[in-house]
């Protein structure tokens, strides 16, 4: 009888063990029953905000609940990385990120989170690429050009950036990092007055993003020398690469999706194919080229090895440059 007892204890608590596991998965085949929130470090507007809201509507059409897109800007998006990675794992808090959560981790010396360790990424969105760019008072029509030019000036050539730690500053740093040259940064609280100042004359250079940059430049009000990606970019064709002179350069910005770590994989993996889904549509990769971007499809293992391999890029860079956030 103590036998029988025991063997139906036993069978009791291994049923009772499971059933937080199958909980799990009920809950992830059924996701989502509510509406969700994208939480965005960037105000309302801009080319982050633009792509996040496409993703955010496909989501809302494919899945049957509101993609609430949620802005919380400041601290260049830190605070909303900390808002996200303090919310449940349960998929209904999600985070739109970019390259500059990668910069961050070394930029920032005290976060009160760890982003590789902190967060499950879900999935790449696209690649938005960076062109070199100077005023039209440089005289360099090319990249080596433009390196003679500088180190026959020391000290002259002030370098523009949406603010220090963006894209735009590190990647101007790398430049500065494999070719020699010395540069003055000049951090602006964001690229449109970046922009002016360079078309103005009062800055010389700026590693900026194609889609804010484009129409100045097909315009001539701003001469580009190189894109920093490793290949070609469609919308300025003719336009060579940085690499082409510089073996081993790109900078490029990237937008993603991720989620709380220790997010129900089966819920990752149902937004992975989501997200994937939209990049292969044809309208959603038409708009996405309209803001200067190539679809970046792939498993949550491939954006975790592009966050790694970012976040050891720029912390190089950065710990060369000295630079600190503002």
């Amino acid at each position: 009888m103590k036998l029988r007892h025991r063997r139906q204890f036993l069978h009791l608590a291994a049923g009772a063990a499971a059933l937080p596991a199958v909980s799990r998965i009920a809950n992830a085949q059924t996701y989502p029953t509510r509406p969700a929130h994208v939480v965005i470090g960037w105000p309302a507007g801009g080319p982050t905000d633009i792509a996040a809201r496409l993703i955010g509507q496909w989501l809302t059409e494919k899945m049957s609940q509101p993609f609430v897109i949620e802005n919380r800007p400041g601290a260049s998006s830190n605070i909303a990385v900390e808002a996200v990675v303090r919310a449940p794992a349960d998929g209904y808090t999600l985070l739109f990120v970019n390259a500059a959560n990668a910069i961050n981790a070394t930029l920032y010396e005290r976060l009160n989170f760890n982003f590789i360790r902190d967060i499950a990424p879900v999935a790449s969105i696209a690649r938005f690429p960076l062109v070199m760019e100077v005023s039209p008072s440089v005289p360099a029509q090319t990249v080596p050009e433009f390196i003679a030019y500088a180190k026959a000036n020391p000290g002259k050539i002030n370098m523009a950036s949406a603010g220090s730690g963006s894209p735009q500053h590190v990647a101007g740093e790398l430049f500065m990092m494999m070719t020699g040259v010395n540069m003055f940064h000049v951090p602006y609280r964001g690229a449109a007055p970046a922009l002016a100042d360079l078309i103005g004359g009062q800055v010389q250079v700026i590693f900026d993003p194609v889609a804010s940059s484009i129409e100045y430049i097909k315009a001539g009000r701003l001469r580009a020398l190189a894109v920093a990606t490793t290949a070609r970019v469609e919308a300025l064709p003719d336009l060579p690469t940085v690499a082409d002179f510089i073996p081993g350069y790109e900078a490029s910005s990237w937008y993603g999706l991720a989620a709380p770590k220790n997010t129900p994989v089966e819920i990752t993996d149902r937004l992975n194919k989501e997200v994937n889904a939209a990049l292969a549509d044809a309208k959603m990769k038409a708009r996405l080229a309209d803001l200067g971007g190539t679809a970046l499809p792939g498993s949550p293992a491939e954006f975790r090895k592009l966050i790694a391999e970012d976040t050891e890029k720029w912390a190089r860079v950065i710990k060369f440059s000295g630079a600190k956030a503002d």
